[in-house]
């Protein structure tokens, strides 16, 4: 009589793909343009192009970025129970999955920011620059890990809009250090418009996920005040952002190359979703998050577009 063997389906690497998963790196990769924005921004105040500066620095921002799915999955645990991931949103679901993990996602976490810390010393040290870049590193981690990390836990008590907006200043921020090797005004004053178009984009991530954040303990602005509420401020946002590019030009603190009602008319693109969902009123979960997720592109389009403008112009200089 033949025996039949069963050949057991090696795991690890499902695993792996999974533990990989859950630090969500495709935001990592998206976050580029946010950087190269602020780096090529460097470039037409005069910085010149180094190589090694910029894959450096995107470094450190892909590392601190992959490291925040990790910890705020381990400390959002428990609210994540009480809601769905979606594309956007929600966390990755994987520590709801596999509980056995979730000390492991908190040193990961530590690990990418440690490293991407190691790395901010390394830049400081090859091109001399300030110790404020190493603080600047620092500083951007902290806010991102006390998004859920007590005692702060920012989004808990209906400040997680701030750190997450933060972005529009940080991730740019770093890529115009990592060339120019300062912060100064022209940057901040520019920055002002990126925040804009990122407060757009944390309220189209928390909007799918009212409800669970509601089940959670979570005090974010669409859980307190509802998606119609949500869909306003993004209006406003996106007006916001399109005015501010349409004023940066009389500040006279930029390159009298920008021609800054093309970027202006860039930022259309999500100031004219804002307003179609001022219309449409997609308040139910299945629409909003469509919506949402074409917000999220919309940005990305833009930033995008900028981006391919300033090297225009970088060309033609």
């Amino acid at each position: 009589m033949s025996e039949t063997i069963t050949v057991k389906p090696n795991n690890n690497v499902n695993n792996l793909l999974k533990f990989i998963k859950l630090g969500k790196p495709q935001f990592a990769i998206g976050l580029f343009f946010y950087f190269s924005l602020g780096a090529l921004l460097g470039v037409l105040f005069n910085a010149e192009f180094v190589l090694s500066k910029f894959i450096l620095g995107f470094a450190i921002i892909f590392l601190s970025t992959w490291a925040v799915h990790y910890h705020n999955d381990y400390y959002d645990f428990v609210s994540d129970h009480f809601g769905t991931p979606t594309a956007i949103s929600g966390g990755s679901g994987v520590l709801v999955e596999h509980p056995e993990w979730r000390n492991k996602s908190k040193i990961m976490g530590i690990t990418l920011i440690g490293l991407a810390i190691g790395i901010s010393i390394l830049f400081t040290y090859l091109f001399s620059y300030s110790i404020t870049f190493i603080l600047f590193v620092i500083v951007a981690n902290l806010i991102a890990w006390f998004y859920a990390a007590p005692p702060f836990k920012l989004s808990y008590r209906g400040l997680g809009e701030f750190g997450n907006t933060a972005i529009g200043l940080l991730f740019p921020g770093l890529g115009y250090f990592a060339l120019i090797g300062t912060l100064n005004l022209p940057f901040f004053v520019f920055a002002i418009p990126m925040l804009f178009l990122q407060l757009l984009f944390t309220l189209s991530v928390e909007i799918p996920d009212m409800e669970g954040d509601r089940l959670g303990g979570k005090m974010t602005w669409i859980a307190s005040k509802g998606r119609e509420f949500g869909f306003k401020i993004m209006a406003i946002s996106g007006l916001l952002a399109t005015i501010s590019f349409l004023i940066l030009p009389f500040t006279n603190l930029f390159p009298p190359i920008i021609d800054f009602r093309i970027v202006a008319l860039i930022s259309l693109i999500p100031l004219s979703l804002g307003i179609i969902e001022l219309i449409k009123k997609p308040l139910d979960k299945f629409t909003a998050t469509k919506y949402c997720i074409y917000n999220l592109a919309s940005i990305f389009a833009a930033v995008i577009l900028i981006n391919a403008y300033f090297i225009y112009l970088i060309k033609i200089i």
